[in-house]
């Protein structure tokens, strides 16, 4: 089996679907249902069950996938080396992070650093998905949960602590909420994922029972501009707040875990210059833009 044979493989294996694959390996559907068929002609075994929920691997595709992987280990290997040794100021870099830090920093620092080195070009994805750093999908991941694997290296970038906030149109309207009246009487606006344990759903500690949930967004992005439209209460980082000019109540009450912001990068990528420029440009976004929120 070739490399690129693998990397065929690998991709119907991991989306179980010919649309999935041909998406992830940028290519059609018919060229990966046509490179799967001759491997396994060439193979002379069947890797793959077609079932009604997908392509399965078959006890023979099971044993191709490890030897498969392990070629793609090596050939990510080879990169990173080689890539690790790159003293251009030049290329591709790909980051990672979620919609608001993208927004608020990451941008911010691309302006910086296209005004030093212009011939660096930053690939970027604001998303929530938790890109796979040792397979390449990204060069620099910036997250808000640590990572531990071993071969990444992490630094903390900020710690926020995170407060209850509101639009002063909405304090108009409804009032100030009363602290242990589980926010009777007042609409709320959530991140989705605080929502998935119902009976500890809280802000700043406070129990939502009584409060009424009116929206809930993904990602923070959404939240803040609810907040901002005046829609509810709702808890985000003090920076978020504060750059967005809403009201922070019961400023004595924060959530009892802050809102940490990690970056991410491959140990092998250390020594390659234009990833540790982007690196450099986002350490001083985050130090001068995110100010003292505590």
């Amino acid at each position: 089996m070739n490399w690129n044979d693998a990397r065929v493989f690998l991709a119907l294996a991991r989306q179980q679907t010919l649309r999935g694959a041909a998406r992830a390996m940028n290519v059609d559907q018919a060229t990966v249902s046509r490179r799967v068929a001759a491997m396994e002609h060439a193979l002379g075994s069947t890797l793959f069950l077609r079932t009604a929920s997908g392509y399965q691997l078959t006890e023979v595709g099971e044993s191709v996938l490890e030897l498969a992987e392990r070629m793609e280990a090596s050939a990510i290997e080879l990169v990173r080396r080689a890539q690790g040794q790159d003293r251009a100021l030049s290329g591709e870099v790909r980051v990672t992070t979620t919609d608001s830090l993208a927004v608020d920093f990451v941008i911010p620092a691309v302006a910086r650093l296209h005004a030093r080195h212009p011939q660096v070009r930053i690939t970027l994805n604001s998303s929530s998905d938790l890109l796979n750093l040792s397979r390449r999908d990204a060069d620099i991941a910036i997250r808000t949960l640590k990572p531990d694997n071993p071969d990444l290296v992490v630094r903390r970038l900020a710690s926020w602590p995170m407060g209850l906030f509101a639009a002063q149109a909405y304090l108009d309207a409804h009032g100030e909420p009363a602290r242990g009246t589980a926010f009777a009487g007042h609409d709320l606006v959530m991140y989705e994922p605080w929502l998935q344990d119902a009976h500890t759903a809280s802000l700043v500690g406070e129990p939502i029972g009584a409060g009424r949930v009116v929206m809930t967004g993904n990602t923070s992005i959404l939240v803040r501009n609810a907040l901002k439209a005046g829609i509810g209460l709702g808890e985000i980082p003090l920076y978020m707040g504060q750059q967005d000019g809403l009201v922070r109540l019961w400023p004595e009450c924060q959530r009892s875990k802050p809102y940490e912001v990690w970056m991410v990068t491959h140990g092998d990528f250390r020594h390659t210059a234009r990833i540790r420029a982007v690196i450099d440009a986002l350490v001083q976004a985050f130090a001068e833009l995110s100010g003292d929120c505590g």
